[in-house]
């Protein structure tokens, strides 16, 4: 699957990790779907699918650029690294919004998942009595998933290590929210919110060489958390790709089926006109993470109302949604035309 790339190629690849990271942390929102509209989702797959027992040999046995060019690295390392200055640039940003304009970020969203539905579905010429059972069981799943209640937060060190797993779920299976999941099992808060900021704390100090932290036993534990959490989210990571990379090869058309009604469904999850469940204390006082910001447990949907202005402006960035995601589709195909004119092929 690995694929010559020109440098706009890859700074266009490193703005697509920037917009795979900030869908990432949406509780709702899968870096999954950013990958199949972006294009690159089977050679991400794949690419991820060759992180096995060979590229470990190549590895150890020092055959560095063979491991390199083994596992794609120049696609992994770009997309990772787009990744990881969404956390601090992008997502920062949209976490603003989300405190100041919460339901326009939410319709935009809605928006540009609606136009990924669009994306996917207008060229598939698949359909039959398989692949439309295959679709309504991800339509009812996606729906499923969307209600149902969270559970309570638990720090137990195998269940966390679980979390890892199901929440890498996100980047893999487009229409299914890590984020979201996390929220479900109880432990958002505990692992993208109170374990990542103990980390930044840590990398602070340790910069100003203060290493106190050792002695902080309720530090430690969170970061002894984290680690599990970063270790099963890699495990998960792996075993995913290489279980889906076997169903794209064999299944194609029934898995596309299945994504496109399980993104159908997962709409549920982000619609825009919803009241956020915060986190309560004992004595019924809404209940704020290490950063300030209220701690949300859940949504409460309710429908639109069409005499509110607001309303109208949600709607406006429900549009604007579906055009980013048009004028991706755009950009794909102008590339390939420009492709063909440049390879003659």
């Amino acid at each position: 699957m690995q694929q010559q790339r020109t440098l706009l190629d890859n700074i266009f690849l490193v703005i697509k990790g920037l917009f795979m990271g900030a869908a990432n942390k949406v509780p709702g929102v899968s870096g999954g779907i950013v990958a199949f509209v972006g294009g690159f989702y089977e050679e991400f797959i794949y690419s991820l699918q060759k992180i096995n027992g060979k590229a470990f040999k190549l590895l150890i046995n020092g055959r560095f650029k063979s491991f390199y060019k083994y596992t794609n690295s120049s696609f992994l390392v770009l997309l990772i690294l787009g990744m990881l200055i969404s956390y601090f640039s992008i997502s920062q940003l949209l976490d603003y919004f989300l405190e100041k304009k919460e339901l326009f970020v939410w319709a935009a969203f809605f928006g540009m998942v609606l136009g990924s539905i669009y994306y996917i579905s207008k060229d598939y010429e698949h359909w039959n009595r398989k692949t439309i059972t295959a679709g309504i069981i991800g339509l009812i799943v996606g729906i499923s998933i969307s209600f149902l209640s969270p559970a309570k937060e638990n720090d137990n060190l195998i269940f966390i290590f679980f979390c890892g797993i199901i929440s890498v779920s996100g980047m893999t299976l487009p229409g299914l929210s890590g984020s979201f999941i996390l929220i479900l099992l109880g432990n958002y808060v505990l692992l993208l919110v109170d374990s990542v900021n103990a980390l930044y704390v840590t990398f602070a100090e340790i910069f100003r060489g203060d290493f106190s932290f050792l002695k902080h036993k309720e530090r430690m534990e969170t970061l002894t958390i984290l680690s599990v959490f970063t270790l099963g989210s890699a495990t998960g990571l792996v075993t995913l790709s290489h279980v889906l990379g076997y169903v794209l090869k064999r299944y194609k058309e029934i898995t596309t089926a299945v994504i496109i009604g399980f993104i159908t469904g997962s709409l549920g999850v982000i619609w825009p006109w919803k009241r956020s469940i915060f986190k309560m204390d004992t004595i019924g006082n809404i209940m704020y993470d290490s950063n300030g910001d209220k701690i949300i447990l859940n949504y409460q949907r309710y429908l639109p109302d069409i005499a509110n202005m607001e309303t109208w402006g949600a709607l406006f960035f429900v549009i604007f949604g579906i055009f980013v995601l048009l004028s991706l589709d755009w950009y794909g195909k102008n590339r390939k035309e420009r492709k063909k004119v440049r390879t003659g092929r």
